[in-house]
């Protein structure tokens, strides 16, 4: 090397500045290591469901008449005279059909108007009014998803028309009102008690039945209450089961024999029986 060269300053070597990737952008942090971080993308937010109007503003629902409901019409034109009135309650049709066309209004809404679906038959009791039993039914309509109740009312001693005939499944169901209440269903292929035995004194959902049951006593301690008797027959004990009979202890048992029917403390075969001697004799 000569000395000119030795005089000449070295020169300075550019430094390249690293190219960023392309997955990084500028200003991005980076990891504890000096890697890139990458921050997740926000999922976007689910669509908020709608809230149906009885939540957004929760009211008490209101009797609405149903004059003009479709079934309410179309019954009245199949079946003259037979809706006494149309209402609805929280979007349920109700209708008051009079008890002599029950199974005629049931029939046309089967065959008719779609109601395939027997859901219940069930009763009530309101002492104060003259026709104090009603029977309700619930039908349902697969196709249109919707419901309809019926209610007819009947007075003691009065039965209603069956609609077994329609729907066998009716068949418990009308036994169970009978059963309860005492409405009988004219035409019932077997008018006879379900949830209580044949001889069950009463009907235990009439207002006027006693909750502790009337003369039950015989029929579930017989070991306890004769026939006809219970817990308030006069007789018994209420719910309170009456303790059995004690068996007499071994020593008042012993005690009974020696004292003898005669009650004087001779044996029961008397004197001579046991060898003992009267007065006089040798």
């Amino acid at each position: 090397m000569s000395e000119q060269d030795q005089d000449k300053p070295p020169e300075e070597v550019p430094v390249s500045e690293p190219e960023s990737s392309p997955s990084e952008p500028e200003g991005s942090p980076s990891g504890p290591e000096g890697s890139p971080t990458v921050e997740a993308a926000a999922e976007p937010e689910p669509p908020k469901e709608e809230k149906p109007p009885w939540l957004l503003n929760p009211q008490v629902p209101q009797w609405q008449d149903e004059d003009d409901d479709p079934t309410a019409v179309s019954l009245r034109t199949s079946c003259p005279g037979a809706v006494l009135s149309a209402r609805s309650f929280a979007g349920d049709l109700i209708l008051v059909i009079r008890r002599e066309q029950i199974a005629e209004v049931a029939e046309c809404l089967k065959n008719e108007l779609g109601f395939g679906y027997m859901v219940d038959i069930a009763g009530a009791d309101y002492p104060d009014r003259e026709e104090r039993f009603e029977v309700v039914y619930h039908f349902y309509a697969h196709s249109e998803e919707k419901r309809i109740r019926l209610k007819v009312s009947t007075a003691d001693g009065t039965s209603v028309p069956t609609v077994s005939h329609l729907w066998p499944g009716a068949n418990w169901p009308e036994r169970e009102v009978f059963d309860m209440y005492g409405i009988r269903f004219e035409g019932h292929p077997d008018m006879t008690r379900i949830l209580t035995w044949e001889g069950f004194n009463g009907h235990p959902l009439r207002k006027e039945f006693p909750v502790e049951g009337i003369d039950t006593g015989a029929a579930i301690y017989p070991e306890y209450y004769d026939q006809s008797q219970g817990p308030i027959s006069g007789d018994g004990t209420g719910w309170k089961v009456p303790e059995p009979p004690e068996e007499p202890v071994a020593e008042e048992a012993e005690e009974a024999e020696e004292e003898g029917p005669q009650g004087d403390g001779s044996p029961a075969g008397g004197p001579a029986e046991n060898g003992a001697t009267t007065d006089g004799a040798s």
